[in-house]
């Protein structure tokens, strides 16, 4: 019985430790942060630009290919 209370109690743990990591790893952060940690404006307005800028340039690249 002794056992079976300890192998539940490493499944919850590593479940809540797979979702902690799981989270952040989708939300492209590093894997011990605070997933719960609300990402500033200023912050996602600078990711959504450095995008913009990526996908602009791969536009730019693949039309002078042409």
């Amino acid at each position: 019985m002794k056992k079976l209370k300890l192998i539940i109690l490493g499944v919850v743990i590593g479940l809540a430790a797979g979702l902690w990591a799981g989270v952040n790893i989708g939300k492209e952060k590093s894997i011990f942060s605070n997933p719960f940690k609300e990402i500033s404006l200023q912050d996602r307005i600078k990711q959504k630009g450095n995008e913009v800028m990526k996908d602009a340039k791969d536009v730019i690249r693949d039309s002078l290919k042409d």
